[in-house]
């Protein structure tokens, strides 16, 4: 299968105030494991940059609505803080890096407005394109004309037409955030472009009908592998309509069964989903993503898939960015896992801690001591605590820099 290497990588997340997470500053790898208990804020750090899409691509009133309002997206605590604050850092075209980072604060009777945003792309040492609004004005600009700036809008969508800053803007709206759902899958589905996966996998059909055949054999054979008996999947057209069809040996001796998704288990269409998610192609000039995350890809799965599973993880982050959260010891049990592509997360006083893994578990996987499923059995899987950043100096983080 041809291999072309992601243009755009997000290397470092920033957030304050966010939901569960009072502060976080942590690095991320071509493969990152989100790993902690259920109800631990996993989910939220993700969402935290589904919100970043969202927000890009549809409108920031939109993000905040479909997420309770801006009062359900800033931390609850006490002395509640009355904004957030998310800061990502990034790698554009190997040649280019740059932040984007924006604080979005609450007004009396539920509204919002940006506080604070900001962007760079560099080279070297030199800045290329960059602005800066704070409290209502355009500070600074490296364009010429600079559009007209509200404050209930992100600046970058306006610069989007911009050709400096187009492809940040791509690649930042278009980052893929998955919780696939087998009732949508196994749903009659008008057919469409098939271009990215949706987040629901409710196009299945249409997106497995575009992959290339070699591609679509990928597919099929991790499949078989997870699921015994499969030796086809398909795309059936009704009507202007699509499904999927699957070809499976229930008996042997006879035949290969055929049975349309509304027929198929939720592990059989969960995989079958992640395993397009992960592995769908990369065309130039349409909406595929750079940045995927799957939200415990092992739910449905029998836990001896889960070495198969991590293996199309790897094969996926070779192509694109790969974010996944767990708290699956089956899906750990890998020697090939280092700690650097390990994120703890633990709700502690009823604050998210998120960081990379404490000295004890680094040295332990260093020494091949155990795997990091092993060490998530023994409830030794912890946030490096003494060097994440105490709450007193989440105020002081370096969030803004122009």
């Amino acid at each position: 299968m041809p291999r072309s290497p992601a243009k755009f990588f997000l290397h470092r997340v920033k957030l304050r105030n966010f939901k569960s997470v009072a502060g976080c500053d942590v690095a991320l790898s071509q493969l990152t494991l989100c790993v902690g208990a259920n109800g631990s804020g996993k989910s939220n750090f993700l969402d935290a940059l589904n919100f970043v899409a969202d927000a890009l691509l549809t409108s920031l009133d939109h993000a905040l609505r479909v997420r309770g309002g801006i009062k359900d997206v800033r931390r609850r605590s006490a002395g509640r803080p009355n904004h957030f604050t998310v800061r990502l850092e990034f790698t554009l075209d190997q040649n280019l890096q740059g932040h984007y980072a924006f604080t979005i604060g609450a007004k009396k009777g539920g509204g919002f407005e940006v506080l604070d945003e900001e962007c760079r792309i560099s080279e070297g040492a030199l800045d290329k394109e960059f602005f800066r609004v704070k409290k209502g004005e355009i500070t600074t600009s490296s364009l010429a004309i600079t559009p007209a700036y509200t404050n209930d809008r992100l600046y970058l969508v306006k610069l989007s037409g911009e050709p400096g800053f187009r492809p940040l803007y791509d690649a930042l709206s278009r980052m893929s955030f998955y919780r696939l759902a087998p009732d949508s899958i196994r749903h009659i589905q008008p057919a469409d472009d098939g271009l990215l996966l949706a987040k629901d996998g409710a196009n299945l059909a249409s997106v497995f009908a575009r992959l290339d055949p070699p591609r679509q054999q990928r597919v099929i054979a991790y499949l078989a592998a997870i699921v015994p008996g499969i030796e086809k999947v398909s795309t059936k057209h009704l009507a202007g309509n699509e499904t999927l069809e699957f070809k499976q040996l229930v008996e042997e001796d006879h035949p290969p069964q055929t049975f349309l998704a509304n027929c198929m288990s939720d592990g059989t269409l969960r995989a079958l989903g992640i395993l397009v998610a992960l592995l769908q192609e990369r065309r130039v000039g349409t909406e595929t993503s750079q940045l995927v995350a799957i939200e415990e890809p092992e739910i449905a799965l029998h836990p001896a898939a889960a070495g198969i599973l991590f293996d199309v993880l790897r094969e996926g982050s070779e192509t694109r960015q790969v974010l996944v959260t767990s708290h699956s010891p089956d899906l750990l049990d890998n020697p090939n896992i280092s700690a650097d592509d390990l994120l703890a997360v633990e709700m502690k006083n009823g604050t998210t801690v998120i960081a990379p893994i404490d000295n004890a578990g680094r040295q332990a996987l260093r020494e091949s001591l155990y795997t990091p499923g092993e060490l998530l059995r023994l409830n030794q899987l912890s946030p490096d605590y003494e060097n994440a950043a105490p709450p007193v100096t989440y105020q002081q983080m370096k969030l803004f820099d122009l």
